[in-house]
């Protein structure tokens, strides 16, 4: 295994995530954030870059510091949270937290003493509060990340950039993650003569997806949409909508179909959200209907179906959107619904075949897994041991019937066979974890 020179800390985080080897993307991005530049790294969704960046951080941490040493900015709660799970599952001495906008502020400044974060992880808003208010000590964060930085930086969020950056003063080096470029990186970064890395031109997914379109004989593609679905022998699905109205929309009629699917936008509370995104990752759904939202920043590893309900309204979001597939060395399809009155974007014209809907099809195949909600968690000192034993010994059940096992402070979410799920119920009624009681039932 050649750890490229790494330390004891990146060796064993490598191996707590079973990583054999790094890929060349990240190779390069550690070796360039050895030197004194600050870097920007350019690279498909898809290849690695939150671990491209954190592996160069961890160099960067020095044992024995209070207060904070980084702080990676993020444009979503949903990629804050994602990076926050990969430095969990890292396990290193040094620990991380994130902070975003639809929880009390303070709440997170009381984790924050109890955690004593050396990585803080989070959205401009928030970041901007904890600091405006002094819960962090912008003194000792030497480093700064700016992950998905043309969103982070274009003109709706420039204010709010700008205010974070002018209150870290000790910084002194900067990385600079995307998937898409940028005319101009804004001078109020204080990125001065950066190593770029870029693998946009290289496109490493474009050779493994199948990009077609579909004709909708009317301008409502409720029912071509459920014909596409229909057509699929296998596979997870995106759907993409260009507005949460829409979203709710298709989501309506999809549940007239008896569909099974999750729902994912902005308006939605935190909670749901959260149970929409396991419960597809665990394949206990197998179709996911959001906005843009879910083109960023979701490890979401074997979606092989993504499909534009609503045109994207630029290449870079057509970019972002289809990265969600092809993922490491995976193949996948890309779909277009398009009326009469819509045209194939100009940046798509070469490679794009008709995609004939059958006449008759059978209905969307249901999902292998099934989501149980549990009522207890982390602070009910229940963990995933405790639930699969549970399910083992008072369900019935054998390895292969568990899934995934997401244990939350309060509650845990578990993919069990969906064969199994009603006699499963039925035996573990009234039965205690742990010695006691909660509430466990299919997530809704």
């Amino acid at each position: 295994m050649d750890y490229l020179q790494l330390n004891e800390w990146q060796q064993g985080a490598l191996s707590r995530l079973s990583i054999a080897a790094l890929t060349p993307i990240q190779e390069a991005t550690l070796i360039a954030c050895r030197e004194e530049n600050d870097v920007i790294l350019l690279s498909p969704t898809g290849t690695g870059k939150t671990l491209a960046f954190l592996l160069p951080l961890i160099e960067r941490l020095k044992p024995g510091v209070e207060g904070a040493q980084a702080m990676v900015v993020v444009p979503s709660r949903e990629l804050a949270l994602q990076i926050d799970s990969v430095l969990k599952a890292m396990a290193l001495p040094w620990k991380g937290m994130s902070v975003y906008g639809g929880r009390a502020a303070m709440d997170e400044h009381r984790s924050m003493k109890g955690v004593k974060p050396s990585i803080i992880i989070g959205t401009p808003g928030r970041l901007n509060d904890h600091l405006e208010k002094g819960n962090i000590d912008a003194r000792t964060i030497g480093t700064l990340v700016i992950d998905e930085f043309d969103k982070c930086l274009e003109l709706g969020f420039q204010g709010e950039m700008q205010q974070v950056i002018e209150q870290l003063p000790a910084v002194r080096r900067r990385y600079l993650t995307s998937a898409t470029d940028m005319d101009e990186v804004p001078t109020f970064t204080g990125v001065q003569r950066p190593i770029r890395l870029n693998y946009l031109d290289v496109n490493v997914a474009e050779d493994r997806v199948n990009t077609y379109v579909v004709h909708s004989e009317s301008k409502d593609k409720l029912h071509t949409l459920y014909k596409l679905l229909c057509s699929f022998t296998g596979g997870q699905a995106i759907v993409f909508c260009n507005h949460r109205e829409s979203v709710d929309r298709v989501a309506a009629y999809l549940r007239e179909q008896k569909v099974f699917f999750e729902a994912y936008h902005g308006g939605m509370e935190q909670e749901v959200r959260e149970r929409a995104l396991y419960k597809f990752r665990c394949s206990s759904s197998n179709v996911l209907v959001s906005t843009d939202l879910a083109a960023r920043g979701l490890d979401i590893p074997e979606v092989q179906h993504i499909i534009h309900y609503h045109l994207p309204g630029s290449e870079e979001a057509y970019i972002h959107r289809t990265g969600r597939t092809a993922r490491w060395n995976a193949e996948g399809s890309s779909y277009l619904i398009l009326h009469s009155e819509e045209r194939v974007p100009e940046y798509l014209t070469a490679g794009v075949d008709d995609y004939p809907l059958p006449k008759r099809a059978g209905r969307p195949q249901p999902p292998v897994w099934s989501t149980l909600y549990i009522g207890k968690g982390k602070k009910d000192k229940i963990n995933k041991v405790d639930i699969a034993g549970f399910l083992y010994k008072k369900g019935g059940l054998t390895r292969d019937d568990v899934g995934n096992i997401d244990v939350h402070d309060y509650y845990a979410y578990v993919a069990v066979s969906r064969t199994k799920v009603r006699q499963l119920l039925s035996l573990i009624a009234g039965e205690k974890i742990k010695g006691m009681k909660t509430r466990i039932e299919v997530a809704r």
